[in-house]
């Protein structure tokens, strides 16, 4: 992660703001990603090969369990809005939202959080990010589960039960476990899912 420099401007020229200048930086460095966080600017440069494999890896498990159909869809880097301040919004890597998410979307091309049902990091040069900050936004979002894969500890984090702007369960797999993701992702008679940790990892 990497906060942006925002310059001054001349006399005379218009004051951007916060959302206006996340639109400007998108424009100009095509294949980053631009977030505002706690009000914070972020810039998150183009993913590696590692990094897209795990999200493909994830992708595979989440459509094999039926949960991009009639009841849910899942979805890479798309916006979500955030309580944190009024230009809040955070792009997860994936996402398993509701399937009439088109009649959710706000300003800005955002989903409203309330049909979030899943949100995924892979971790990469910004992990403080996704192990910090994004904790805190998603949970005062309430989105119910948040699934990190953090390559930079070898780890996979399941967070669930937001209140507030924290998860009140934080479960930490290592390698040689098995994940069981809540049901609630899905819909009634979606089958349990479950991730080898250590596959996930390898890529």
């Amino acid at each position: 992660m990497s906060a942006a420099a925002v310059e001054r401007p001349c006399d005379g020229e218009p004051v951007l703001t916060l959302l206006e200048e996340a639109d400007r930086l998108a424009e100009q460095l095509p294949g980053h990603r631009v977030e505002i966080i706690g009000g914070i600017l972020t810039v998150t440069p183009p993913a590696d090969f590692r990094h897209a494999h795990v999200l493909t890896d994830l992708m595979v498990a989440f459509i094999s369990a039926g949960l991009h159909g009639k009841e849910s869809t899942v979805v890479q880097a798309v916006g979500v809005w955030l309580p944190g301040s009024p230009f809040d919004y955070a792009i997860p890597d994936l996402a398993v939202v509701d399937a009439d998410y088109a009649e959710h979307i706000a300003e800005h091309n955002c989903a409203d959080p309330a049909i979030v049902r899943l949100v995924a990091e892979v971790t990469s040069s910004n992990y403080n990010n996704d192990l910090r900050h994004k904790v805190n936004a998603y949970a005062e979002a309430k989105i119910p589960v948040y699934l990190i894969v953090n390559r930079k500890h070898n780890r996979v984090h399941v967070l669930t039960d937001p209140v507030g702007d924290e998860y009140g369960s934080h479960q930490v797999y290592a390698p040689g476990q098995r994940i069981s993701l809540p049901a609630s992702i899905g819909h009634e008679g979606t089958p349990e899912i479950t991730l080898d940790v250590a596959e996930l990892l390898k890529a």
